[in-house]
């Protein structure tokens, strides 16, 4: 309901929303904060990378870092999948409705509008999604930073 939008989106709902986020990113930085508290590290400090990632620590720890990985894997699992399975409903609500437009020029106007959108958003979820779900894989530095520069410099 584009019509609506004034009203569904109030600026209390707008403040709850930004709350929300604001708060999921705490405790997920408390955390991972938290869990590298209890990890023994080995000499060798240097991260290979152009910022500190949470995986990228983890794998210059000496101890075991399996229940540190499984729950990387539950969080960045639970941070993604709300987000990603609202913005692939509103596609498929945007596509219903596209569909339905009767000229030709309206839904290139329209595909060509969400098609940029969804690009993005392919290709931040896509690399970041990546950088921490393979982790555990080998992996070389190199790809690692360009997946975190892609999803982190790229897409904003």
């Amino acid at each position: 309901h584009p019509l609506h939008y004034m009203v569904i989106m109030n600026p209390r709902l707008c403040g709850l929303l930004v709350l929300l986020s604001w708060i999921m990113s705490v405790l997920n930085s408390l955390l991972e904060g938290l869990m590298v508290l209890g990890l023994r590290f080995c000499s060798h400090l240097e991260i290979p990378h152009f910022f500190c990632e949470f995986n990228q620590v983890l794998q210059l720890a000496c101890s075991d870092i399996f229940l540190n990985n499984m729950i990387m894997y539950f969080s960045a699992g639970l941070l993604s999948v709300g987000p990603l399975a609202g913005i692939l409903y509103s596609y498929s609500k945007i596509i219903s409705s596209i569909r339905g437009i009767p000229s030709a020029q309206g839904k290139y106007k329209a595909f060509s509008t969400c098609a940029s959108h969804l690009l993005v958003v392919s290709l931040f979820y896509g690399t970041a999604l990546g950088v921490y779900l393979s982790s555990a894989a080998t992996q070389s530095s190199h790809s690692s930073a360009a997946a975190s520069v892609m999803y982190t410099v790229v897409t904003p």
